[in-house]
């Protein structure tokens, strides 16, 4: 079977899933990231211009980062925060990005989704009439992408540019996980895409409170062979974690990062990789065990941990166990010397 005859397979299939259906609710990962505001993005088109089907999208959490917020604002882009008892007992679900049960999506109770498309890997609680979850793409937006561009609709400029931002971001510039699909895909979407408006989304104005978190990060980064670990403790949005680990993995003779931080009664772990040998995923996994939830990809993971309480007891314990556990697959010992990454010179301030 052809790529052409898959996507139109799956066209098929979300038609006859979504027969009848009076209105789609597209849901995203809490606290969502391009890659899954573009595809919901993606999808809310799909549905509306080749089925007819009309839709809304929703996320819980918060839009933290200068670059998605701008991406909203300057695309106008009309995603909302999920109100309470919004979604009607006729709604019909879609999850993107996300699968149900793994703890980066909050679903009200006795909710079931109808759709889920993703690119992590398939798990098992994902029991959903309709699913496309491909693990070997870099991101759920090139998934979306290919359904349009697999039928005779115009993709709009709007669309086409939250898709490469989607698809870029998630990638790192196509220069991490990214796979010929995603590749093949934001090349077409590029040549429809508002360059200047790319270029807006990735250069935001940033607030003051980003560059006391990146100070408080660097005062609090410690190295351990090739490893780096980074407690931020209290934050007031969940994406300067893994803002901090990408930009500690730049650090030079560095492999590894992990930041941690403490936002809404859970320690939020980000863990980056230069190397695939171990993959990301399933590293973050085995290290946070039952006490919490954590998934990801070859390069990349994000995991988090209830705390019952925010007092800094509490929580320092979840974070230096949690520290440990990670620093000991380099061949750490609990009172190894680990060194800070910031170290006063001599008779400099």
């Amino acid at each position: 079977m052809t790529k052409f005859e898959t996507i139109q397979k799956h066209i098929i299939e979300l038609q006859r899933a979504l027969e009848g259906t009076k209105r789609l609710v597209i849901l995203t990962h809490d606290n969502p990231d391009p890659d899954s505001i573009s595809a919901a993005c993606a999808l809310q088109f799909l549905v509306k211009q080749l089925l007819n089907v009309p839709a809304i999208m929703r996320y819980n959490g918060i839009v933290g980062r200068a670059e998605n917020r701008e991406m909203i604002r300057g695309l106008k882009l009309k995603i909302k925060l999920l109100g309470k008892n919004e979604i009607r007992p006729t709604d019909k679900i879609a999850l993107l990005d996300c699968q149900p049960h793994t703890g980066n999506v909050t679903l009200p109770s006795r909710v079931n989704p109808l759709i889920v498309v993703d690119h992590h890997p398939l798990r098992k609680s994902t029991k959903v009439q309709f699913y496309d979850v491909r693990q070997d793409y870099g991101a759920t937006a090139t998934i979306l992408a290919e359904y349009l561009l697999g039928t005779a609709l115009e993709i709009p400029s709007q669309i086409a540019t939250a898709l490469c931002y989607g698809i870029s971001s998630e990638t790192q510039h196509l220069g991490r996980g990214a796979t010929s699909h995603d590749i093949n895909v934001y090349s077409l979407l590029f040549a429809l895409a508002n360059k200047k408006m790319l270029s807006q989304i990735e250069n935001p104005k940033l607030p003051r409170e980003y560059f006391k978190t990146l100070n408080r990060a660097l005062h609090h980064s410690s190295v351990y062979k090739n490893a780096i670990v980074s407690s931020l403790g209290e934050i007031k949005t969940p994406d300067f974690v893994p803002i901090v680990a990408d930009l500690l993995l730049k650090c030079e003779r560095i492999s590894w990062s992990m930041c941690l931080g403490r936002y809404g009664n859970k320690v939020l772990v980000s863990v980056r990789t230069s190397q695939k040998k171990l993959n990301a995923g399933r590293f973050l996994r085995k290290i946070i065990g039952k006490r919490g939830t954590a998934g990801g990809h070859e390069m990349l993971a994000g995991g988090q941990v209830a705390c019952s309480s925010m007092a800094d007891t509490a929580c320092e314990k979840i974070e230096q166990d949690l520290t440990t556990r990670f620093l000991k697959h380099f061949g750490y010992k609990e009172g190894g010397e680990i060194i800070p990454l910031l170290i006063e010179e001599a008779g400099k301030v």
